[in-house]
C-alpha cells in the first residue's frame, strides 16, 4: 500500500492514517449478553463515535479488533465500507492484540492510531494533534497524557529527571512510589507502523497476568533509541472508559451535555437541560425552544422556530417542518406532528 500526503487543519503534510479500534475484549460488570460496545450512548452505539473520531481526524482506514460477540458487531456496522475486521481469538492484551493486526497493515508505512473502543468520548482533535505531531517529529510514537485526583486504575506516566518520557508502568505493576504519580495514560496513541510491530516482536507477557501490553511496545521503543514523545494532554472527562452500568451512565451524561452545548451555541433554547434528552444525529433549527420533559429520538429534523414540549418526544427520524408545536399547546391540547 502506497503512501500518500494530506493535511489536517491546514497544518504540515502528513502521510496516509489507520487507526486500530480495540474491541474485543468483554466486560462481565456489565452483566449483559450484548457486547460492551454495541451498548449505546444518546441513541449510537458507544463504538461508533470512536470511529467517527478516527475518520474525523483523518483515518482513511479502520481496524477494528474483535472477540466477544463478534458476529453482533460486525453485522452492526456491516454497511460501513471502510472498516476492517480482525479477531483476537484469545484475549492476550492489548500488545497482542494490536499485533493481531500485523497482516492487516502489512506493507503500510504511515501512521498508526490506536484507540479503545469503549471510550466514545474521545475527541478528534485528540487524535489528529498525536497523528501531526508524530509526523512533525519523526518520532516512533507520541500519546497523550492525563492528570487525575485519584489516578487509580491507570497506567503512570514514568519521566526521566530531564521530564522525558520514560515509561508506562500498569497500575496492578506499579509500586507504591509510583501509584503516588498522579499523570497517567489514557490509552491514545499514534505510532510509526513498522517501528511498532517490530517493538511489539520484543515484548514479553506480563508474570502478574500472562498478557502482552501495548505499553510495553513504549518502553522497547524508547530503550532502543527511538523517540518517544508526550504531545497532548486530555482533560480527565475525555477519556472517561466503560466498563460498568454506571460507567454508561455518566459517560451518556456526558455525551448528552456536549449534545445540548453544540445545539445551544447554534441557536436552540433548552429550557431545562437537566430534564431533557436529545440523542445523536439531531438537527434543530434555530429559534426552536425546547421545554422539560421533552426526549428528541436519534437522528430527528427539528426545523427553525418551532416548540416542543413540555411532556414531548419526538420520536427517531422524525422531521417536524418549522414553526411547529409539539406537545400540550395553551388550550390544553396536544398539537400533531
Amino acid at each position: 500500500m502506497s503512501c500518500f500526503l494530506r493535511r489536517f487543519d491546514g497544518g504540515a503534510a502528513l502521510r496516509e492514517v489507520t487507526a486500530i479500534v480495540l474491541a474485543a475484549g468483554k466486560s462481565t460488570r456489565m452483566k449483559s449478553d450484548r457486547p460492551k460496545i454495541l451498548h449505546e450512548i444518546c441513541g449510537r452505539p458507544m463504538l461508533s463515535y470512536v470511529l467517527n473520531a478516527c475518520r474525523l481526524a483523518g483515518a482513511d482506514r479502520l481496524i477494528v479488533v474483535v472477540g466477544h460477540g463478534k458476529e453482533d458487531v460486525i453485522r452492526r456496522f456491516e454497511a460501513e465500507a471502510d472498516i476492517h475486521w480482525v479477531e483476537q481469538s484469545q484475549q492476550r492484551g492489548t500488545g497482542d492484540a494490536v499485533l493481531c493486526c500485523r497482516d492487516a497493515l502489512q506493507g503500510f508505512t504511515g501512521s498508526v492510531l490506536v484507540v479503545a473502543g469503549d471510550m466514545p468520548l474521545v475527541r478528534r482533535a485528540t487524535l489528529a494533534g498525536l497523528a501531526e505531531s508524530r509526523e512533525n517529529t519523526g518520532d516512533a510514537v507520541t500519546l497523550a497524557t492525563m492528570v487525575l485526583d485519584d489516578p487509580s486504575g491507570y497506567g503512570r506516566i514514568i519521566r526521566d529527571a530531564e521530564g522525558r518520557l520514560e515509561a508506562i508502568v500498569e497500575d496492578r505493576d506499579c509500586s507504591p512510589e509510583q501509584r503516588e504519580i498522579r499523570e497517567v495514560n489514557p490509552s491514545y496513541y499514534c505510532f510509526d507502523t513498522k517501528r511498532l510491530f517490530e517493538a511489539l516482536e520484543q515484548v514479553r507477557p506480563s508474570a502478574k497476568k500472562d498478557e502482552y501490553y501495548l505499553t510495553d511496545a513504549v518502553r522497547v521503543l524508547r530503550e532502543a533509541g527511538h523517540g518517544v514523545s508526550v504531545s497532548v494532554t486530555v482533560a480527565p472527562e475525555d477519556a472517561m472508559g466503560i466498563n460498568s452500568r454506571l460507567d454508561l451512565a455518566t459517560v451518556s451524561r456526558a455525551m448528552q451535555d456536549r449534545i445540548q452545548v453544540g445545539l445551544m451555541d447554534e441557536g436552540v433554547t433548552i429550557v431545562d437541560p437537566d430534564n431533557t434528552w436529545i440523542e445523536s444525529d439531531v438537527a434543530i433549527g434555530r429559534e426552536t425552544i425546547l421545554y422539560p420533559f421533552t426526549m428528541i429520538g436519534v437522528g430527528a429534523i427539528i426545523g427553525q422556530g418551532c416548540r416542543i414540549g413540555p411532556f414531548a418526544q419526538v420520536g427517531a427520524g422524525e422531521v417536524v417542518e418549522d414553526g411547529s408545536v409539539v406537545g400540550p399547546t395553551a388550550c390544553g391540547g396536544v398539537a400533531a406532528l
